[in-house]
């Protein structure tokens, strides 16, 4: 394996993980050679670790707790029974009146910076609006916004009264969010009237309408006035500006304690087979799960500013919102990453001098084919740490961001899901970086690579499952009677343990992790199966190739297909001698069974709303499956690629 970084000892003594340690041997006799020593104990006594998390990060319950964990059977357990709290009240603990809590800009360069005290009067006057509507703990209060910090400020004052929050992003259509909000019957809606993506404006006034008629429960309508400042005009009148509200004369901000086991938000699956499963998280569940990982896996101090690219219809802008809890700031972006320049968002780092710098993979992946040398158009001095998720990052990509983005960065790839609102594997500031590895599994992840057998296995590909509780596995999924489709969504494969649908391989020597992609999109050849990832890898060093979709089917008397579907470069044609270069690519950097049956030149690749190829839908396509069931065209980013698949699957014979 190729080292890329070295964690120094200055980095390491530095670090929230070292003085955490430090916090064991004196407080509880606890003493360890390694983080693998360290990560063991927290999954051999799970109880007993995550008891010091809630020590450690001095947790404020209103109420005794009178066990950590009821039960280790999944998913009846219970955590931190009889405890109260209240996950805004946390953040507010942070609170320091003129330091700013977040930073702003859009693209269209609109910036701005709100101290913690501007923060606070506004959620008091938030909470002050939302409690003379009747909204009270355990309502529902849904938002169609964009990353701005009037979504923080409602989601802190929903919050703050032990109200629901759900939220997606205003490019989600109409069909998409009513299948989610709907489900979950809320009381307020808080929607935008547009905005500006790629230089150009979206008007989603329509929308907004059409989203508001078909939730029957709304009581209330809140519009952020966004693309235009006198949007309110084009509404009814019984809808409320949220600058208004914002003026409201506010009462002393107080916070609700709620049970641990309380619904925080509700968060949604990608939708893209059918109704999105509505996955219910914990106050107290995901309080202790994200200060343990923004302090230990990601080493987030006070006075830093966090950085993460996303939208809020994505699970990493609830994640982004917790770097508040380690009296960080947080830094937000609205708009293309890509507008008006490919550098855009490397531009915004070196102007609000970001510590922390989150992304997707796919995006350092499309600098890396750009052959952007970041490095030498922009400054990059405060970025510690580059964080990265969404989908496996390749090795060539983990090179490109030390030769072309920062040599001394700590490069976090991370993995993880909606599920969890978090990371099962992630950063350590106490390893180095090897090429193409995640460093570790998280404190308190008891998570293993299984063969088909169900044993344990390392240095080769196994299904990652996690056969312990996590405080932010989800309490429900909301409707879901005896919770039979939470079990079958976690449960079936491996019974009592949670597989989580990847497949992934742990590096015996260094213990880091390597993920394959989705076990369900797996390519089986010949009985070897090939993680998905491992084509993309090779394929993106093709410079001709923009992006790429790998399927195999499974078709009748034991035959197999796999194609390979290209989206080629502007002006670039799909030679022989190009199919060559990538199959001898593949050949090469894996092994004959890597080389498709066909490569075929499409014009796009089907994507989710949040960004994720996704192979399982157009396998079920090229299957010939229902077309109604194997997709929701109105879940994805870039519906008229389907189109394709959806002709060609009748070329391909049984």
């Amino acid at each position: 394996m190729k080292k890329l970084w070295e964690s120094s000892d200055r980095f390491k003594k530095s670090s929230h993980l070292y003085a955490y340690c430090n916090w064991l041997r004196e407080t509880r006799g606890l003493s360890f050679n390694s983080y693998h020593e360290l990560w063991q104990w927290s999954i051999n006594d799970i109880e007993l670790f995550w008891e010091t998390i809630w020590h450690y990060f001095k947790i404020e319950s209103h109420t005794p707790c009178s066990k950590v964990l009821s039960t280790y059977e999944m998913p009846n357990c219970k955590w931190f029974e009889g405890s109260t709290l209240n996950y805004a009240e946390h953040v507010f603990k942070q609170s320091k009146s003129h330091t700013t809590a977040i930073y702003f800009k859009n693209e269209t360069g609109v910036k701005e910076e709100i101290t913690w005290k501007a923060l606070e009067t506004k959620v008091a006057a938030m909470v002050t609006y939302l409690k003379s509507l009747g909204v009270s703990k355990g309502d529902c209060v849904v938002a169609f916004m964009p990353n701005v910090p009037e979504t923080t400020i409602c989601f802190l004052a929903v919050n703050a009264i032990g109200a629901i929050w759900s939220s997606t992003s205003p490019d989600f259509g109409t069909e998409s969010v009513v299948n989610r909000f709907a489900q979950i019957k809320p009381k307020v809606l808080i929607a935008v009237d547009g905005y500006n993506y790629n230089g150009k404006p979206y008007d989603k006034t329509s929308t907004v309408n059409e989203i508001s008629g078909a939730l029957p429960t709304l009581e209330k309508v809140i519009l952020f006035p966004y693309l235009n400042k006198n949007a309110i005009n084009n509404f009814p009148e019984e809808v409320e500006d949220i600058n208004t509200v914002f003026k409201t004369e506010a009462e002393e901000l107080v916070f609700e304690a709620v049970d641990f086991n309380h619904p925080i938000w509700v968060l949604y699956s990608s939708g893209t087979t059918g109704l999105p499963k509505a996955i219910v998280h914990s106050h107290g569940g995901i309080l202790l799960e994200h200060f343990k990982y923004m302090a230990f896996h990601n080493d987030v101090h006070k006075g830093e500013r966090y950085f993460w690219f996303t939208t809020t219809g994505w699970m990493m802008w609830n994640f982004l919102q917790s770097a508040l809890l380690m009296g960080a700031a947080i830094v937000l972006y609205d708009g293309s990453p890509t507008h008006p320049s490919f550098d855009t968002l490397w531009q915004f780092s070196d102007e609000v001098q970001i510590s922390h710098f989150g992304t997707s993979a796919p995006f350092l992946v499309a600098n890396m084919k750009k052959y952007l040398d970041i490095k030498q158009e922009h400054r990059l001095t405060t970025i510690r740490s580059i964080s990265s998720t969404g989908a496996p990052l390749p090795a060539e990509a983990f090179d490109y961001v030390y030769d072309h983005i920062k040599k001394d960065v700590w490069l976090c790839s991370m993995a993880g899901g909606t599920d969890v609102c978090t990371a099962f594997v992630g950063g350590s500031p106490l390893y180095d970086v090897y090429s193409g590895e995640i460093q570790c599994r998280a404190l308190g992840v008891s998570l293993f690579a299984l063969d088909d057998l169900g044993n344990p296995i390392e240095d080769e590909l196994g299904e990652m499952v996690i056969d312990k509780p996590m405080p932010s596995m989800p309490i429900y999924f909301w409707n879901d009677t005896d919770n039979t489709r939470y079990k079958a969504s976690y449960f079936e494969d491996y019974p009592g343990k949670w597989r989580h649908g990847d497949f992934i391989r742990i590096n015996s020597m260094t213990k880091g992790l390597t993920i394959y992609g989705r076990s369900d999109a797996t390519l089986n050849r010949h009985g070897i199966r090939i993680g998905t990832s491992e084509i993309y890898s090779a394929v993106n060093k093709i410079e001709a190739v923009e992006d790429s979709l790998i399927i195999n089917l499974e078709l009748e008397k034991g035959k197999h297909y796999m194609p390979l579907f290209v989206k080629l470069k502007p002006n670039v044609e799909l030679t022989e001698a190009l199919k060559t270069l990538i199959n001898t690519q593949l050949k090469t950097d894996y092994s004959p069974r890597h080389v498709p049956d066909e490569i075929i030149e499409v014009e796009d690749i089907p994507y989710t709303i949040s960004g994720k190829k996704m192979e399982a839908p157009i396998k079920k396509i090229l299957l010939k499956m229902p077309i109604e069931k194997s997709i929701n065209i109105d879940a994805m980013r870039n519906p008229e690629s389907v189109k394709f698949f959806i002709e060609f699957a009748k070329s391909i014979s049984n």
